[in-house]
């Protein structure tokens, strides 16, 4: 018998980071004429002690919404070409957030493969945090937006509910402080999750 249960993605993102990194996965994100599945999340706790958040130091002008209230997107620029997104959760202040990592398009196919011409196969449309934004056609535009109304940026609570069995645990990807955390969920068996890289620290020379 499944445990699966409704979802109130209002009441889940106004809760502790961990579980809402959980319950998102199965939610579905819609902006640019696409939407997608979420099939893996990392959570990132900010002000509660996570050196691996962009807000373990504090408030600063990149990281502003994410000490807001919950619901809100963050979005932030890395490696100079990709945009990668957040949904802002916990209370106002606390500065904890989910990042989405990788999403199935389950609806506007054609138009994620025209922003992604490259990729051969339509698992990997949004494999991957910077993909799935690409596929969406998310950018910085969307930073702040409220995602919980109708607005260009929506994310819905999942047609079917997930069962908790079938969600996955482990470490976060590519990050440096407490990389050992088990805090990246995912849907265990779905051929969109992206594959796992423990961050290599670059020796100097």
């Amino acid at each position: 018998m499944s445990d699966a249960r409704p979802v109130d993605l209002a009441a889940l993102l106004a809760g502790p980071v961990e579980p809402a990194a959980r319950g998102l996965l199965g939610a579905r994100l819609s902006a640019g004429g696409v939407t997608v599945r979420i099939t893996e999340v990392e959570a990132y706790a900010g002000s509660g002690g996570d050196p691996a958040s962009h807000a373990h130091r504090g408030p600063t002008r990149r990281n502003r919404v994410m000490f807001g209230p919950p619901g809100h997107a963050y979005l932030y620029f890395t490696y100079g070409m990709h945009w990668c997104m957040n949904v802002v959760t916990g209370p106002a202040g606390e500065a904890s957030a989910v990042l989405l990592r990788a999403g199935a398009v389950v609806d506007g196919l054609a138009t994620a493969r025209d922003r992604r011409p490259a990729v051969r196969r339509d698992v990997e449309l949004a494999r991957g945090p910077a993909r799935l934004c690409s596929a969406l056609g998310l950018d910085g535009a969307a930073y702040g937006a409220y995602l919980l109304a109708d607005g260009p940026v929506r994310l819905a609570e999942p047609v079917e509910p997930v069962d908790p069995t079938a969600v996955a645990a482990g470490p976060r990807v590519g990050v440096t402080g407490a990389h050992d955390l088990p805090w990246r969920f995912w849907l265990a068996g779905d051929p969109t999750v992206s594959a796992y890289r423990r961050h290599v620290p670059r020796r100097r020379p």
